[in-house]
């Protein structure tokens, strides 16, 4: 398979993301190790920018506490359990439809405690508002249930708190290993009565699969939303917060993102209209040597030549030349905008590391989805 096969098939990828949460509207992932920083930097973007001002209060109230124990559960699991590579990377989902948000965790457990586990939200699901109050106190009263701590008190006011029963899963990894997926539901006070099945497992199945995704592809941050200039500093805000890399870093990742989200806004198109900005994808992926910058979008096929023709020439460049390029783009006043002279993309290979590497993916005879990756070198 030559380079340009490769690069399809990796970039392909970017639609297929897209369209997995497209289709269940989910708005933010996180995979990755969850020590206390960034369970805290996670709680902070939910009242920063996650969770909608103009919620009631109540509704971001109890969104917040489920999201603690959400990931206090996957804390305490992760610290128990030591493994060398991303097998215990934790993931944490965020999805708001209409009056209700809902929240998924997924974290290795080791198998021999998957039968207590069920046994305890099993116990939990089966109790009413006035039960599980009174099962809170029992276990205030004599101690955890459990010796991993979260499975007790934790479960316990998630229910409370979320109004709603806990939705589970293990997905048996190996021998030893299973990832446990935990899920619910928190509706604001008028919205329909929950349709939340315990014994349907089709979310769950939906997370799961995408979760193998993002091990496959090392995917640690999506935003998956439109695209406007709001949304985009919103995702700064998320990634200031979340990347532990040095201030240099960070600054390179900043700035290229900025590029590659106008990028989107200058080139994109509206595939299915509306007046909040443009679809599209945002994530960032690693592998050991560099971070990859990922974004997908749709666009009109007539513009796919010359975007085609502006990346190739630009990869196409020195060092040297493509500073020149910039500049004699950046002084040529016969060119109305950024959008014409291609800044924005000249702009993006100056501060990554390699190539952008691109694809168009046909959808029909008017559109097909346009994928872009930048790469940073780690330090």
């Amino acid at each position: 398979m030559n380079n340009h096969s490769q690069s399809k098939e990796k970039l392909g990828f970017v639609y297929k993301l897209f369209k997995a949460m497209q289709k269940n509207n989910l708005n933010y992932i996180y995979r990755g190790s969850f020590t206390e920083n960034i369970t805290d930097n996670i709680l902070s973007l939910a009242e920063t920018n996650l969770v909608k001002k103009d919620d009631p209060r109540m509704l971001r109230r109890k969104v917040y506490n489920v999201m603690v124990e959400g990931l206090q559960n996957i804390t305490k699991h992760q610290a128990a359990i030591k493994v060398d590579d991303d097998k215990n990377y934790g993931v944490f989902v965020l999805k708001k439809e209409n009056d209700k948000y809902y929240i998924t965790t997924g974290n290795l457990i080791e198998n021999e405690h998957i039968e207590n586990l069920s046994a305890q939200i099993d116990q939990v699901n089966s109790l009413d508002k006035a039960g599980l109050s009174a099962y809170h106190k029992e276990v205030l009263l004599h101690g955890k249930i459990s010796e991993k701590g979260g499975a007790g008190l934790g479960l316990i006011d998630m229910a409370r708190k979320s109004g709603n029963k806990l939705l589970y899963a293990f997905e048996k990894l190996d021998e030893k290993y299973s990832y446990f997926y935990l899920h619910t539901e928190i509706p604001s006070k008028n919205a329909p009565k929950s349709s939340l099945n315990t014994k349907s497992s089709g979310i769950l199945n939906y997370i799961s699969a995408l979760h193998k995704m993002l091990n496959d592809e090392n995917v640690l941050i999506i935003f998956n939303s439109y695209f406007n200039q709001d949304s985009l500093m919103n995702l700064l805000s998320i990634i200031e917060k979340q990347m532990m890399e040095s201030l240099q870093q960070k600054k390179r990742i900043y700035h290229s993102m900025v590029e590659m989200f106008q990028n989107i806004i200058q080139h994109g198109d509206d595939y299915q209209k509306t007046e909040e900005g443009k679809a599209g994808l945002f994530f960032i992926s690693e592998t050991e040597k560099e971070y990859l910058l990922n974004t997908g979008n749709y666009i009109l096929n007539e513009k796919i030549p010359i975007l085609s023709e502006k990346i190739d020439y630009v990869n196409s460049l020195s060092e040297e030349e493509l500073e020149d390029f910039y500049n004699h783009r950046l002084l040529d006043f016969d060119i109305d905008t950024n959008k014409e002279a291609g800044l924005g993309i000249i702009d993006i290979r100056m501060k990554t590391d390699d190539n952008l590497e691109y694809y168009f993916l046909n959808i029909d005879d008017k559109y097909s989805f346009y994928s872009l990756r930048a790469k940073i070198i780690k330090n």
